[in-house]
């Protein structure tokens, strides 16, 4: 894998701060993963005591992104991704499924976490004819995304862009949509968009003050949006079936149709026309 990284060219790289919590971290402690600090497990501990079922949720997420990469690459025939907030690796990460499928799929890694890039670079590999990149940069500064992601990807091509628990990051709805619309509007038609977003739907008071408690404890500061608010990103585009719904209801498979859970976390996914 190639460094495409802002940080490659030159731009100083942020230090890694293990005295407070993280989400890329703390979203690795709650899925199994060793990649965490002190600081990380005890603010996941107390995300927990007031979401006992967070893990559940976090786990969800996970089988979410395998079932939509699924879906792009066995169904809709995407081989191009733009995976922006990858956070730190684990089990199934966008390449692994898309690449099991069909080999030639090339991907492309966002984030700004140092601990992630350092993960990256080592874990975020992949075999010929495919490729995996990774670029460091954050989520809002779509213009150095688009510029370092041209060199792996064809723009004349479809896309799919992943926003997996990224978008909740971004408190001010205006400047999100434009995030979303600045992105959509650089990939063709029969392009993508996958998001997931933390929900404040499912249990809103327990939400509402583990919210509260992660504002005040770890970084980046967090936001919820409802099913509505959520619906509104993909107001450009074709919303597949079944809409924005608990990540656990979005085509799961079927053993598991009835058996899972709503969680905190809403996954929908839609097509540029």
């Amino acid at each position: 894998m190639t460094d495409s990284s802002p940080a490659s060219d030159g731009r100083q790289r942020a230090s890694l701060d293990t005295s407070v919590a993280h989400t890329a971290r703390i979203w690795n402690y709650w899925l199994g993963g060793k990649d965490n600090y002190p600081a990380d497990q005890e603010v996941g501990d107390q995300i927990r005591a007031f979401l006992p079922n967070i893990v559940t949720s976090a786990r969800a997420d996970r089988a979410f992104l395998t079932r939509a990469v699924r879906h792009l690459v066995a169904e809709a025939g995407i081989r191009q991704f733009l995976d922006i907030g990858t956070g730190l690796p684990s089990a199934g990460n966008t390449h692994e499924v898309a690449q099991a499928i069909a080999p030639e799929c090339r991907i492309v890694y966002v984030d700004n976490d140092p601990l992630v890039l350092v993960h990256a670079h080592a874990l975020l590999t992949s075999s010929p004819p495919g490729v995996t990149d990774y670029i460091e940069a954050d989520a809002r500064d779509t213009d150095a995304i688009l510029r370092a992601a041209a060199r792996t990807l064809d723009f004349s091509r479809p896309i799919a862009i992943m926003l997996l628990g990224v978008l909740n990051f971004i408190g001010d709805s205006d400047e999100a949509h434009s995030l979303v619309n600045t992105l959509i509007g650089a990939v063709p038609s029969g392009s993508y968009l996958a998001i997931a977003h933390p929900t404040k739907e499912i249990n809103p008071e327990e939400s509402e003050e583990a919210v509260r408690f992660w504002n005040e404890n770890a970084k980046p500061p967090i936001t919820l949006r409802s099913a509505e608010e959520l619906t509104r990103f993909f107001d450009r585009l074709e919303l597949l079936e079944p809409g924005v719904v608990s990540c656990t209801r979005w085509r799961p498979d079927p053993q598991d149709v009835g058996t899972t859970p709503d969680v905190y976390q809403y996954g929908a996914v839609g097509r540029k026309p």
